[in-house]
């Protein structure tokens, strides 16, 4: 193995310890078990980069037997100032935030208090940068207190055990990894965390494939410079860490809103892991559809150069769905807002309105990609038709690709990804990879996993523009008006006859054989019909 897989394996080892300590004290699957894990997991990575970067700074550091005995040595001056040269990625912590300070004052009768403290106080250092903010303007803090959701009498060991498990352990080697590296510890950090058990507003994590894909569509330029990315349901940020990671971290600015709080946490937590604290201000808790937060100078919604979102499907807005039915909401949802049916309220289409708000937060040059239930591109009315519509009126339809069933183990809705561009004025291109894939049992679910040779598969055909028989086809804007603005790569497949040369005998005893198994049903019929018959000849009133 090499070293980074098996540091892997050491994080993923220390994320399962924390969790055996958060069943030991009866959180295990909690609603409060995912808030202890990823805050303790932050603490020490944050706790262990700081480590880091005063060594880059100060070398002397480096070469203390004890560098936290050696910083703790430093006047308040010479402190300041090596605070002050950190990187904007780094939270500045004072040595009592140390968590080999708390493992030394771990036998207080009150540790469980002091700890608490420690990550309210570095919260509270750090709220400038590392908050997440809300539509109302408060900010939400990095920590909060944990081992208040212990019971009491059990604080303080609970405390000390999680200390305990932390001071042994190093990020520091590891600073220097990329993004794959990061990607596949936030995933294993969050797999019990962001699926479809958290009732009214469930996170559903984007498989890996479907984020792969939307960016490597998406970014095909090797030039981009100082561009903004958006998400309106920004979840966990799966979809903007690949997207950024394509265009490149320090190449541009996130921004997100999601309702969940939850979420807002994960994302915030993803960001910091994946070098993008500089967008964390850009961060908002709220209602998209409702209060969507971000805006330019003038107070006008503001347009974004590239979009991506896996968007609700049903979510239940009726409680604010005639608020939305406004005159300054007129042009966002030009195709109009979904009614409220009788029964099932969850069923509303909320991702029309999502998409009607990216289609209209894209700059003049911008890009987008949005998962959409399959039964959109296909409808023959109402909003989803008129969305289309507009999409191909406007030129700024790039093509749609068909995932294979599956694609989300939490959900057996078959998914569509429908990619804009308002630069593609000419050719769109549509891909129907829904038989490509493998099937497998993840816990209950089935689910379809699709090889990196098929992900490629995907990303050439469509970047490429290539027609493959009954895979792709590429379509002019006029051809999908003709078709009834279908965005279906099967109604524009070519229907092929297949002509094969046979003699006369051939023919003749083919069609023989034809004739009698026709002969053969005729007979079977007329049999059937006179058995009819004669049972309903024995039907009676009684």
């Amino acid at each position: 193995m090499t070293t980074t897989v098996q540091f892997q394996t050491q994080v993923k080892n220390l994320i399962d310890s924390l969790k055996g300590i958060c069943s030991n004290y009866g959180l295990g699957n909690s609603g409060d078990e995912y808030i202890i894990i990823t805050q303790t997991f932050l603490y020490k990575f944050l706790n262990d980069k700081f480590a880091y970067e005063v060594k880059q700074l100060n070398p002397e550091l480096a070469k203390a037997d004890n560098w936290q005995k050696a910083i703790e040595q430093l006047s308040e001056e010479e402190y300041e100032m090596l605070t002050l040269q950190l990187s904007a990625d780094t939270a500045v912590l004072k040595p009592h935030h140390f968590i080999s300070h708390l493992f030394g004052i771990q036998n207080k009768s009150d540790f469980a208090l002091t700890f608490d403290d420690t990550l309210m106080d570095i919260a509270i250092q750090n709220n400038d940068i590392f908050s997440v903010v809300t539509t109302s303007g408060s900010k939400e803090p990095l920590f909060e207190r944990i081992s208040e959701k212990i019971d009491e009498g059990d604080r303080n060991a609970f405390a000390k055990a999680v200390i305990n498990q932390l001071v042994d352990f190093s990020f520091e080697h590891i600073f220097n990894e990329k993004y794959d590296f990061y990607a596949t510890i936030f995933e294993y950090l969050i797999k019990d965390y962001n699926n479809d058990s958290g009732g009214t507003y469930a996170e559903y994590y984007t498989p890996h494939a479907v984020a792969k894909i939307m960016a490597s569509i998406l970014v095909t330029e090797d030039n981009i410079q100082d561009v903004t990315c958006y998400d309106p349901s920004a979840g966990s940020g799966t979809l903007l860490m690949n997207l950024a990671h394509a265009i490149g971290e320090d190449k541009c600015t996130i921004y997100s809103q999601d309702v969940s709080k939850k979420s807002s946490k994960l994302l915030r937590l993803n960001l910091i892991l994946n070098n993008l604290v500089h967008s964390l201000q850009n961060v908002v808790r709220g209602n998209t559809i409702l209060a969507p937060y971000h805006k330019d100078d003038n107070g006008q919604l503001q347009k974004f150069d590239y979009i991506v979102s896996n968007p609700p499907f049903k979510l239940d807005f009726s409680e604010y769905r005639d608020d939305l039915d406004s005159k300054e909401n007129n042009e966002r949802f030009f195709a109009g807002i979904p009614n409220i049916p009788k029964k099932k309220k969850e069923s509303m289409a909320i991702y029309s309105l999502f998409l009607q708000h990216i289609m209209f937060s894209l700059t003049k040059t911008g890009k987008a990609a949005i998962v959409v239930p399959t039964g959109f591109i296909t409808a023959q009315s109402g909003i989803d038709k008129k969305i289309r519509q507009q999409m191909v009126k406007s030129k700024m339809l790039a093509g749609v690709v068909s995932m294979p069933s599956n694609i989300f183990a939490t959900t057996g809705t078959s998914v569509s990804i429908i990619f804009l561009d308002r630069n593609n004025t000419d050719e769109v291109v549509l891909i129907d990879a829904s038989n490509l894939g493998t099937k497998i049992k993840e816990g209950k679910n089935q689910k379809t996993v699709l090889s990196s040779d098929e992900e490629q598969f995907i990303i050439n055909t469509f970047n490429a523009k290539i027609s493959e028989d009954d895979f792709s086809v590429v379509v002019k804007y006029n051809e999908i008006k003709e078709k009834n603005y279908s965005l279906s790569a099967g109604q524009y497949f070519d229907i092929k006859i297949e002509y094969v040369d046979i003699t006369q005998e051939e023919f003749e005893k083919t069609f023989e054989e034809f004739e009698s198994y026709i002969n053969a049903l005729l007979k079977e019929s007329e049999s059937l019909g006179k058995q009819i018959q004669l049972n309903l000849k024995g039907l009676n009133y009684e």
